[in-house]
């Protein structure tokens, strides 16, 4: 089997430090916010120059705490209970050949600093903190949007939002510029599709924090948070 070698040119800093809770897909939680901060060696202001005319990019990159010896043709989707089988190629499970992922990401802004070089601000990631990239492109609607596309088994993706009950008290843990974006990737129903115990107490690691909550009748509801 050929070989080639890939470098990592940037990580993702964002603020999930596990993998539980990271919404299924990019886009989905839109007031997510996260920086690309490029490798030295690529550092180079040069290489972004005219980025900012874009305003969504896509990201490549590897799925990191997903990486194992060999692979299987097929996979069990969350989304499908965890108990029927998929071909690998028909999802975008991150246990794959070569561990890729594809993400669509809103470019929010671009920053010269002196620590990190340039650095690429952006919204609705999928990324875990320090994620390692392989490549940043531009999104070109006219090429990569296809508004008639069909979902397969992801079409009912909808069908697993709840409604988030966030105490206020508890809310007012979260600095205020963070609080929005944890309800939002509440609302998206972190659980495992799988596990659906009205009794049981998930935690979930979220800019700092430990959110602790439990879900009844599709109503999620938080009952402690606490800084890590």
């Amino acid at each position: 089997m050929e070989n080639v070698n890939i470098q990592v040119i940037a990580r993702m800093h964002s603020d999930f430090a596990t993998k539980f809770g990271i919404p299924r897909q990019s886009g989905l939680v839109e007031e997510l916010r996260s920086t690309i901060v490029f490798e030295p060696e690529f550092r180079n202001p040069d290489a972004l120059r005219g980025i900012e005319d874009f305003s969504h990019l896509w990201i490549i990159w590897q799925f990191s705490e997903a990486v194992r010896t060999g692979w299987n043709p097929t996979v069990r989707p969350p989304r499908l209970g965890g108990n029927t089988r998929i071909g690998v190629f028909a999802t975008r499970s991150p246990f794959r050949p070569n561990n890729l992922g594809l993400s669509s990401v809103k470019l929010l802004g671009v920053e010269h600093t002196e620590k990190f070089g340039t650095v690429l601000h952006v919204g609705g990631a999928d990324l875990m903190d320090g994620t390692p990239i392989f490549d940043v492109k531009p999104y070109i609607a006219y090429g990569d949007a296809h508004p008639e596309a069909r979902g397969g088994f992801t079409d009912t993706a909808d069908d697993f939002l709840l409604t988030v009950d966030f105490p206020e008290a508890l809310l007012k843990k979260l600095p205020e510029n963070k609080r929005e974006a944890a309800v939002a990737v509440l609302t998206h129903d972190p659980r495992p599709s799988y596990q659906r115990k009205p009794d049981r107490v998930y935690g979930l690691t979220f800019a700092g924090f430990d959110l602790r909550f439990k879900v009844r009748e599709n109503v999620l509801t938080v009952v402690e948070v606490n800084k890590v």
